[in-house]
C-alpha cells in the first residue's frame, strides 16, 4: 500500500511537470517536440569509415547506406559499401559495388586494391594481378599494402599455372582404404 501511494505521488508529480510551460524537455519557444535533434547529423561517410576502422562492418554498411541517401551513389559511397560487404564476406556484392566504383574516373588506388582482394578471394587470380598492378601504378608504388598484395597475387598466379599435357601424365592410384599414390602413366 505504501509503494502504491509513492508511485501515485510520483506519477502525479511527473504529470504536473509535463503540463507546466517549461517542464520535461519541452523547448523554450514551444515550437519543437521534446527530444528532437536540432544539430546537424554527422556525415554517413565519416561514420562508416570510423566503423570500418573499428571492425563493425554491419553498422558501417548501414552508415554508408544513409550516406547514399544523402549524397547519392558517389564513388566514395560505392567503395564504402563494397568494402563493408568485403568485411562481411559478401564477396559477390562487394565485387559488384567495387567494379562500379572503379568504373568512374574518381576511384582512388585503395578502391582498386580492395577489388583485387575480392578477386583473389573469389579465385580470380589472373584478373586480380591486373587490378593490383593498376592500383600500384595509380599509387606510384607508395603503399606497402598494395605492393604486398601484388606480390602475393603474382606468386599465387605463378604457383597455380600448370601444363595440361603434363597433368595427364599422372594418375591417382588408391592403395588400401585411405592411402593414395600419384603415379606416372607409362
Amino acid at each position: 500500500m505504501k509503494n502504491q501511494k509513492a508511485g501515485l505521488v510520483l506519477l502525479t508529480a511527473l504529470t504536473l511537470a509535463a503540463c507546466s510551460p517549461g517542464g520535461l524537455g519541452a523547448s523554450k519557444d514551444g515550437m519543437n517536440a521534446p527530444g528532437l535533434a536540432r544539430g546537424q547529423a554527422v556525415d554517413g561517410l565519416l561514420v562508416g569509415q570510423r566503423l570500418m576502422d573499428a571492425g563493425e562492418y554491419e553498422l558501417a554498411l548501414q552508415a554508408y547506406s544513409r550516406a547514399a541517401l544523402q549524397h547519392g551513389m558517389t564513388v566514395d559511397v560505392m567503395a564504402g559499401l563494397g568494402t563493408a560487404n568485403l568485411g562481411l564476406g559478401r564477396l559477390g556484392q562487394a565485387e559488384t559495388l567495387l567494379r562500379r566504383a572503379v568504373a568512374t574516373d574518381q576511384a582512388i588506388p585503395e578502391v582498386w586494391n580492395n577489388l583485387g582482394v575480392v578477386l583473389m578471394e573469389r579465385g580470380k587470380t589472373g584478373e586480380a594481378v591486373q587490378i593490383f598492378q593498376k592500383a600500384y601504378a595509380l599509387d606510384n608504388g607508395e603503399s606497402d599494402s598494395i605492393r604486398d598484395n601484388l606480390r602475393l597475387a603474382l606468386a599465387k598466379s605463378e604457383n597455380s599455372s600448370y601444363d595440361a599435357e603434363q597433368e595427364q601424365d599422372y594418375k591417382l592410384v588408391r592403395r588400401g582404404s585411405s592411402d593414395y599414390l600419384i603415379r606416372q602413366i607409362p
